[in-house]
C-alpha cells in the first residue's frame, strides 16, 4: 500500500463536491418533468446533495489542514497549468449552500456568498496573472473555464436563495468571457501538446459552458433566444463520449471528477429545456442525460472510495509532475 498524505490532497478534490451535489441539484429540477417517477425532495435528489454536503465537510478542514501543514504545496497549485481547479473550492460551496438552503436558508446564504465572494477574487488574480505573462500554450487546459467561467454555475442555487442580483452580476461576467475562454482551450486542443492521460477527463468541462448558459439564461433573460446552445451541448456531449470510449482504460486519478459536474449541466440545461418543450422526444433526453449523469457519478464516488481504502488517492505521483501535468 502507498503512503497517503494530505501534502497531496488537490484542491480539484473539491470537484467532487461539485459532481455530487451539482447531481442532485440537477434531479430536483428534473423531477416535476417526470412526475411520478422522481418525487423531489427525496430518495435520489438528497441522497447526492447530501453526500456532497458530507464530501465538502471532509475535505474543507482537509485542505486546511494542507494549508496549514504545508503551504508551499498549497501555492504550487496556483501555478497557470493548474489555478483552474482552485476555483472547484468556490463553486463546491455555492453549490452545497443550495442543496442545504432548502432546510437551512441561513447556513445556505452563508454559504453561497462565501463560494461566490472566494470565486470573484479568484478571478480578478486569474486575470491578473494571464496579463503579467510567461504563460505556455501548454498550461491553457479546460479547468481554465472553473475559474474563468465559473460565474455561470452559481446563479442556480443563487437565484433559489433569493440573492437573484449577484447571481446576475455573477452570471453575466463570466458568460461574457466565455467566447474568449472557449476559443482559447479549442486552440490549445489544435495547437498545443496533447493532455496526459490523467488530464483526459478535462476536455468535459467545455459542455459546462453552452449548457448553464443556455439553462440560467434562460431565467435571467427568456429561453428562445439561447436554446442554439443547448443544441450546441448535445452535440458535444455525443462527441466527447466517442473521444472517450477507452475511458475505463485511462489511469485513475482526483482528475476524474471532471467527468461529473459536466455532465449534470448537461442535464440542468435538458431539463430546463424539456420544461419548455415538453414533447415526448425532449423529456427522453433530459432522462438520458440525467442517467449517464448519474452513472458517471457513482462510478466516479465508487473508485474514489476505492483508491483512498488501496492507499493510492493521496499517494506521492511516482514521478514529478510537469507544469502541464496538473496534479488535480
Amino acid at each position: 500500500m502507498s503512503s497517503q498524505s494530505i501534502r497531496f490532497l488537490p484542491v480539484g478534490m473539491f470537484g467532487a463536491v461539485m459532481g455530487l451535489a451539482g447531481l442532485g441539484l440537477s434531479a430536483r429540477l428534473a423531477a416535476p418533468v417526470f412526475p411520478g417517477v422522481l418525487r423531489a425532495p427525496a430518495y435520489f435528489t438528497e441522497l447526492w446533495i447530501g453526500l456532497g454536503a458530507l464530501a465538502l465537510a471532509i475535505l474543507l478542514p482537509a485542505y486546511l489542514v494542507k494549508l496549514i501543514r504545508h503551504p508551499g504545496a498549497v501555492r504550487e497549485e496556483f501555478n497557470p497549468a493548474q489555478m483552474g481547479f482552485c476555483a472547484t473550492l468556490p463553486l463546491a460551496l455555492a453549490l452545497v449552500g443550495g442543496g442545504l438552503g432548502s432546510y437551512f436558508p441561513f447556513l445556505g446564504s452563508v454559504l453561497w456568498w462565501a463560494g461566490a465572494t472566494l470565486l470573484f477574487a479568484f478571478q480578478v488574480w486569474g486575470i491578473a496573472r494571464v496579463l503579467a505573462g510567461g504563460i505556455e500554450l501548454a498550461h491553457v487546459n479546460a479547468e481554465w473555464m472553473i475559474l474563468f467561467i465559473g460565474g455561470i454555475v452559481v446563479p442556480g442555487p443563487g437565484l433559489a436563495l433569493g440573492h437573484g442580483d449577484a447571481a446576475r452580476f455573477m452570471f453575466g461576467v463570466s458568460a461574457a468571457v466565455s467566447p474568449l475562454v472557449m476559443g482559447l482551450v479549442f486552440y490549445r486542443a489544435v495547437a498545443g501538446p496533447a493532455l496526459p492521460e490523467a488530464m483526459r477527463p478535462s476536455w468535459f468541462t467545455l459542455l459546462v459552458p453552452p449548457a448553464l448558459i443556455y439553462a440560467h439564461g434562460a431565467v435571467f433573460y427568456g429561453s428562445e433566444p439561447l436554446e442554439a446552445l443547448f443544441f450546441f451541448a448535445v452535440v458535444l456531449a455525443i462527441a466527447l463520449l466517442f473521444y472517450a470510449r477507452g475511458f475505463l482504460r485511462w489511469a485513475f486519478g482526483p482528475p476524474w471528477w471532471s467527468f461529473t459536474f459536466p455532465l449534470d449541466a448537461l442535464a440542468w440545461a435538458a431539463a430546463r429545456y424539456a420544461q419548455a418543450h415538453p414533447e415526448p422526444v425532449w423529456k427522453a433526453v433530459a432522462a438520458a442525460a440525467l442517467a449517464l449523469a448519474t452513472i458517471f457519478v457513482a462510478l466516479v464516488l465508487v473508485r474514489t472510495i476505492l483508491a483512498f481504502a488501496r492507499g493510492t488517492l493521496l499517494a506521492a505521483p511516482p514521478t514529478a509532475r510537469s507544469a502541464a501535468s496538473p496534479a488535480a
